[in-house]
């Protein structure tokens, strides 16, 4: 009983510090009972919230300009009500194709009110894949930009019925198309019913070597909004630029943790590294979040363009979603000061562990220490917690459940603890290092080989930008490695400079057979390597 009061009194006082509560009229604090009896609490309550405490103020600045905290209200009543019509009946699932702007926080907000799940989709999907999820999911809905007209076409020819929405469009619809701008103007003013039950979000995992799988997830309320803010210094009513693709379970819960905080989120539809610290500069924001690679394509910019910009007014710089590049996190830092926090994630788990700055300055490569409430171990084959820098599976077990995946398939969990499908290791502060998936380990001549070893070696290299190294069938071996690498065009390396570079530094069991340069590595929306679309290396 003690310990649980020391909690709340923990989760008060970080909710107080941050500025997310704050001194409001009795009228307010009237009105915010009535939404949280009328909504519940879930993903997108937070926007309806922010409209009670701060109704004029700017909640989000898109290339359209900015609309407030009461307009995203209006928009997404105008545009459910819209949908309610159009669909002729009761919407079960709206699919979401869209990139950062108005119209997808109106789509998300209007699925809430309708009491639809919310389908949010990779902007990267190809037709067959968009249509194989939105078949699974049972989506009839699909609200998408214009510039993926091409790809809705799969699920135009396999979704009886399908009602089409267009999202951003360069220029006026012709006459019979539907698009969220027109029915948010022509139900202005308009609500639909009061759903039977509460909207849900469903995100999809990152699917970089299958296909995509939805998870639902109950939110940890204010317990893991207490622990996410011990970590990382978000303070309400300020600003955030929000470039990690909104779609995605980081970018998303950026977007929702803005709008709880009550703080203005910038943004733009296509990510461009210039253009994104002009908009830091701009709007004088305190919080950046990004994905990693977002973050190597600043720092990759000429000196000279990274002069222009002081990012004085930033304070924090929030990444996640796959694994930074040491030399970009420290260049970063010395440049812009110590505001990198990186977040280990997963869509099943939520937020895991947070390195905060001083993390990274020891080990620009770690995950960090967990964040409070949330137990982490690591562990063997059998169950076992291995011992301080031994590799073994990672297990979760935090404040925000997973709720299941929407296709029925079931997530592994070991003595209560979620297994998340990652393998690291801890260092004797308690410091994560996330070292792959527990299927990436690969064994070549009977030798357990984990390509990041090799590709933080690879990468170390000054002739190397990027690296991805992977395990491929062989019949002597039964796998071996091979390294794909994008070259910084600096200086001449061959192939064989590459391996002599491993072999100096690891075990020659641990030197890839093959080395591949490509002018790019084929990335997902979130910076993640897609594997099955690298070319086959050599038998």
């Amino acid at each position: 009983m003690l310990r649980g009061l020391r909690t709340r009194l923990w989760v008060l006082r970080m909710l107080v510090t941050s500025r997310m509560l704050v001194p409001m009229s009795p009228a307010k604090y009237v009105r915010l009972v009535r939404v949280l009896r009328r909504q519940g609490t879930h993903a997108t309550t937070s926007f309806a919230l922010a409209a009670v405490r701060d109704p004029h103020g700017t909640a989000l600045v898109d290339e359209r300009g900015p609309l407030t905290w009461q307009d995203l209200q209006d928009r997404s009543a105008a545009l459910a009500a819209g949908l309610l019509d159009v669909a002729g009946g009761p919407v079960e699932t709206v699919a979401i194709l869209c990139r950062n702007h108005r119209g997808f926080v109106d789509a998300l907000l209007a699925s809430s009110r309708l009491g639809a799940s919310a389908l949010l989709l990779n902007t990267g999907f190809s037709g067959p894949q968009l249509a194989d999820v939105m078949e699974r999911e049972g989506a009839r809905v699909i609200l998408y930009d214009e510039e993926f007209a091409a790809v809705v076409a799969d699920a135009r020819a396999r979704v009886p019925g399908l009602v089409e929405v267009l999202g951003w469009t360069e220029a006026p619809l012709a006459d019979g198309v539907l698009g969220i701008e027109g029915l948010v103007a022509r139900y202005a003013g308009q609500a639909p019913p009061r759903p039977a039950r509460p909207g849900r979000i469903v995100l999809l995992t990152s699917g970089t070597t299958g296909t995509p799988k939805g998870a639902r997830r109950s939110g940890g309320g204010a317990d893991e909004l207490a622990g996410m803010l011990e970590k990382i210094p978000w303070r309400g009513g300020e600003t955030v630029v929000v470039a990690a693709p909104m779609f995605h379970a980081w970018g998303f819960g950026q977007l929702v943790i803005a709008a709880t905080m009550t703080c203005t989120v910038v943004t733009r539809r296509r990510f461009d590294p210039e253009a994104t610290l002009g908009l830091v500069d701009e709007h004088r924001a305190s919080g950046l979040s990004v994905v990693p690679v977002m973050l190597e394509r600043i720092m990759d910019l000429p000196a000279r363009v990274l002069d222009r910009y002081r990012l004085s007014t930033l304070r924090f710089v929030s990444a996640s979603g796959s694994r930074m590049r040491p030399q970009s996190v420290i260049a970063f830092m010395d440049r812009y000061g110590d505001v990198v926090h990186n977040s280990y994630n997963a869509t099943e788990a939520g937020q895991i562990s947070v390195a905060q700055p001083a993390d990274l300055r020891h080990a620009p490569d770690t995950a960090g220490r967990p964040v409070r409430g949330t137990l982490l171990r690591v562990v063997d084959d059998a169950g076992r917690d291995v011992s301080v820098g031994e590799v073994g599976r990672i297990l979760v077990r935090g404040v925000s459940p997973f709720d299941g995946y929407t296709a029925g398939a079931e997530k592994e969990f070991l003595d209560g603890a979620m297994v998340s499908g990652d393998v690291g290791r801890l260092d004797a502060e308690g410091r994560l290092y996330v070292v792959g998936r527990d299927d990436d380990m690969i064994v070549s001549g009977g030798e357990n080989v984990y390509p990041i070893e090799v590709e933080k070696v690879l990468g170390a290299h000054p002739a190397v930008r990027e690296v991805v190294v992977i395990g491929v069938d062989d019949a002597a071996f039964g796998q071996r490695l091979a390294a794909y690498v994008v070259l910084t065009g600096a200086d001449a390396v061959s192939a064989d400079e590459l391996k002599a570079h491993v072999k100096a530094q690891l075990a020659g069991y641990k030197v890839p057979r093959e080395v591949v340069v490509l002018d790019v590595l084929p990335r997902n929306a979130t910076g993640k390597v897609m594997v099955r679309e690298l070319p086959a290396a050599a038998s």
